[in-house]
């Protein structure tokens, strides 16, 4: 396979968690953890950061990343989707005369994601025909039995045929785990939707996804991040 990108987006404007892509998450900035997972795979030509923002540029620059531009305003705004600034990563490098047969969009927020997986997920997926190849983990509860609360607090069943059926005899769901994103670069170019049936689904073990989206979910991460490489949690 020929050349590869990943592509790490790390807007300045988060307002949730200020200076989340650089907040200090068990020692280091959490965006680190993306960069190192990505040049220890050994699979880029090069590793950039997105970011509109000077200092994360300064802090992905000292993590081991590229940063060969700054991302346009019209780019970091909390609207912006990720193919549309991976796309434009995309563009931007062609326009400058770089070539890329695939492109690995990595969260910045994303301290679980292991250069393993990486690998061999782009093996499966340069295997593949298909567009996009992303992370994944199963819903930890059936999400056929989840219930609806009404504005008088009383429930309901949001899937009444199937609140009484047995777990084991409902099919099992999955989400995406918001750690990376592979795809063929005019597919991310042309702002393809990854929910077309043109994508695989790569498993992730559930004890290594957690969206970080408020303080405590940061806490949480951290607690599990420690136990994991501690060695302290069981299956």
């Amino acid at each position: 396979m020929g050349p590869r990108l990943a592509v790490i987006p790390a807007r300045g404007g988060s307002q949730r968690i200020p200076h989340k892509n650089i907040r200090l998450f068990v020692g280091k900035p959490i965006i680190s953890y993306s960069i190192e997972a990505a040049l220890e795979s050994g699979l880029f030509d090069q590793v950039i950061v997105s970011t509109d923002d000077p200092k994360i540029a300064e802090v992905a620059h000292n993590s081991g990343a590229q940063v060969p531009f700054l991302r346009p305003a019209d780019l970091a705004d909390a609207f912006t989707g990720t193919n549309a600034v991976v796309g434009h990563a995309v563009r931007h490098l062609r326009a400058h005369g770089s070539q890329f047969e695939s492109v690995c969009c990595l969260y910045a927020t994303a301290p679980f994601v292991s250069a393993v997986d990486l690998q061999e997920s782009c093996l499966r997926f340069e295997d593949s025909l298909m567009d996009f190849l992303f992370s994944v983990t199963r819903f930890e509860f059936p999400i056929q039995r989840s219930l609806r609360v009404k504005a008088d607090g009383s429930v309901e069943p949001m899937f009444a045929e199937a609140i009484l059926r047995r777990s084991q005899d409902l099919e099992e769901a999955w989400h995406d785990a918001g750690q990376f994103y592979w795809g063929r670069p005019d597919a991310f170019a042309d702002l393809r939707s990854m929910y077309q049936g043109n994508s695989l689904a790569w498993a992730l073990d559930h004890r290594r996804v957690q969206d970080i989206d408020t303080v405590e979910d940061w806490a949480r991460a951290e607690q599990l991040f420690t136990l994991l490489r501690t060695g302290d949690l069981e299956g």
